[in-house]
């Protein structure tokens, strides 16, 4: 796949705002990214937005159809989020996405440190499922239709996306 010019006819509401719900980190642009933790693109994606001065909104987008470990994933960050350690464990999960069963996102959040009952009980909450959720429906009504999404210089790009582009992206931003 290559970066497409951005498809507004998709969506049938607009891209919801940023809230205090929202995992942000750093500053410069925003891009506003929707990721699966099984995608490999994503996980590409994410290694070129480490070299670039951005602020990231991280969303869930899990495509369960083709990642079948993605809902956990995007659980374990969650429960690690309520642990103030989210941005850490959605880190390890990009960068070793061929272990995403159980015992190693326990291996994980041991790493972190975590409190592994709470984090096992958090990942598997109902609140849990339902912040991952409003992710995820909030970038179907907005027209996100596969992984990785970014939002970006009031854009939308999904797919493989270069380094160029999201160079480019910033200068816009």
């Amino acid at each position: 796949m290559t970066d497409r010019p951005p498809l507004r006819s998709l969506g049938s509401a607009p891209l919801p705002e940023i809230d205090e719900n929202d995992h942000v980190r750093g500053a410069g642009p925003l891009i506003i990214v929707y990721a699966d933790f099984e995608c490999a693109y994503c996980a590409l994606l994410h290694e070129r937005l480490r070299d670039l001065t951005v602020r990231q909104v991280f969303r869930h987008f899990p495509v369960g159809s083709s990642h079948p470990r993605a809902w956990a994933a995007a659980g374990a960050a969650e429960a690690a989020g309520a642990q103030q350690r989210f941005w850490e464990m959605h880190d390890l999960l990009m960068a070793d996405q061929a272990r995403l069963e159980d015992p190693h996102l326990w291996e994980r959040a041991r790493v972190l440190r975590l409190n592994i009952e709470r984090f096992e009980s958090d990942r598997r909450s109902e609140a849990v499922r339902a912040r991952i959720r409003r992710d995820f429906e909030g970038g179907i009504r907005a027209g996100v239709a596969g992984t990785p999404t970014l939002f970006a210089a009031g854009q939308r790009h999904t797919g493989r996306i270069t380094t160029e582009t999201l160079e480019r992206l910033t200068r816009l931003g």
